[in-house]
């Protein structure tokens, strides 16, 4: 409504529940507690330049700008509300007209209050009413929130190519990486257009945002390696803080660097197994990550690497209907978006096939089947480690034959040397061991590099070979 001759008419019939007045830009402070008030009601106007009885004042233009007002109400409301600002001119006078929508996520504050239209009064909002407020808002799945105070430029353009590019390879989507990103996004159901302004979802910063941690701060994974089998000394620790994909890759490189590989050379065998089936880990962590109460904002997804076991927590109990009798036998989504767009890329499968591999991948590794447990308010997921018997583990699969691979009896005399007393050999050792030329050593010993059977330790003759 920018017409002046409807303003004035707006203008005479006064103030109402969703009209304002405001004599000049010295009542800001008032000005975003109204426009709290509206968004938290029925939406309307705030007139800057109305004095109370009616009349147009006008303000002076040049000493506050429509920017500074918008930023000054953007600063200051939470969830951010982005109102319309622009300058009118009614009966010859310039007049701010900011127009503010009903949100469709309530309740805003204003330094930490709510407030509501009750009439042509602002009140704050009675406490029953915000917790109601609050508990729809809450009831609103929590990947597809729209994060207000997001904007194209929060979006890592080549995280959205990576991401599309993958889907194509792993499951087939079609995609077409030439659309601009806002189309591609939209497409993913992630964007969409609201009052000529693009509206971004929590789950489009999670995915592909710059810094995913400002939007959602909870949404880290903590990662820990303890001495022992109790949390009380720390030997390693990560906190991650990227985007969901990234934090699933750098969690398994955690796990990884944190957890033992044994070998054995036996005969011409050498045996080599890990400590645990990492696919199954990473699906642990993965589905944790999809599947988490993200509304549980104190506690992030928790990783624990002890000297028997590996737990992985995650903030809330299992969705309805699961129970634990019923996982990996019925299907559940907390967060749907999140899961699909995991699954695109086959980060997770369908919760309840990722529950059996997980089964299926530690009883192949020789272990235990994992413990599912729901303890308070979180789930968690316990893998028990072979201890000190993980030689005891090798399936055939963890077998190499020595002598397909070439080897001479020397060179796997070698190689029981370096992986069963942990040797690092020189070629001078070498050729004193066997009683061979240097010649011999170096190829000998070369080619058990070239085989991937040990490494060299250094160069020129400071070299040295070990598994």
């Amino acid at each position: 409504m920018s017409n002046p001759a409807d303003l004035l008419t707006l203008i005479a019939q006064g103030e109402s529940e969703t009209v304002e007045f405001k004599r000049s830009v010295a009542e800001l402070e008032q000005v975003v507690e109204t426009i709290v008030a509206l968004a938290n009601t029925h939406g309307g106007l705030v007139l800057i330049g109305v004095g109370p009885k009616d009349e147009v004042v006008g303000v002076d233009v040049g000493q506050v700008t429509g920017e500074r007002i918008a930023n000054r109400i953007t600063g200051n409301t939470d969830p951010v509300i982005y109102p319309s600002v622009q300058i009118v001119e009614v009966a010859g006078r310039k007049v701010f007209m900011i127009a503010v929508p009903e949100s469709d996520n309530k309740p805003h504050l204003t330094a930490g209050r709510a407030f509501v239209r009750v009439g042509v009064t602002t009140v704050q909002m009675r406490r029953d009413e915000y917790e109601r407020l609050l508990l729809l808002r809450r009831q609103s799945p929590f990947d597809r929130r729209e994060a207000l105070d997001a904007t194209l430029e929060d979006i890592a353009e080549d995280k959205v190519r990576w991401y599309l590019a993958r889907a194509a390879r792993e499951r087939n989507i079609p995609v077409d990486p030439a659309l601009p990103t806002v189309e591609n996004l939209k497409r993913l159901e992630l964007a969409r257009k609201r009052d000529g302004r693009l509206v971004l979802t929590v789950a489009a910063l999670l995915f592909f945002g710059k810094q995913p941690r400002h939007f959602a701060p909870h949404s880290m994974i903590r990662l820990a390696r303890f001495q022992g089998t109790t949390p009380s000394n720390f030997i390693d620790r990560l906190d991650l803080a990227g985007t969901l994909p990234e934090m699933i890759d750098e969690a398994e490189r955690f796990v990884l660097r944190n957890t033992r590989v044994a070998a054995k050379v036996t005969g011409f065998e050498r045996r080599e197994i890990t400590e645990y089936p990492y696919a199954a880990v990473r699906e642990a962590i993965a589905n944790a990550v999809a599947h988490r109460d993200y509304d549980r904002e104190d506690v992030g997804v928790r990783v624990s690497i002890f000297g028997d076991r590996i737990e992985v927590q995650s903030p809330g109990r299992l969705p309805a209907p699961l129970t634990l009798d019923t996982l990996g036998e019925e299907y559940a989504l907390r967060n749907r978006v999140i899961a699909e767009l995991l699954f695109n890329i086959r980060y997770i499968e369908r919760w309840n096939t990722g529950i059996l591999r997980m089964r299926q991948l530690m009883r192949q590794h020789g272990l235990p089947e994992p413990v599912f447990q729901e303890v308070g308010q979180t789930f968690r997921v316990t893998f028990t480690g072979p201890g000190e018997h993980i030689l005891d583990l090798i399936p055939e699969a963890g077998v190499t034959d020595l002598r397909a691979l070439g080897l001479n009896e020397r060179q796997v005399q070698a190689l029981a040397l370096m992986v069963n007393e942990g040797k690092e050999l020189s070629n001078r050792q070498y050729c004193d061991l066997f009683g061979v030329t240097y010649t011999t050593a170096f190829r000998d010993l070369s080619e058990l590099v070239k085989t991937g059977q040990a490494r060299k330790i250094g160069s020129g003759r400071a070299s040295r070979y070990g598994a």
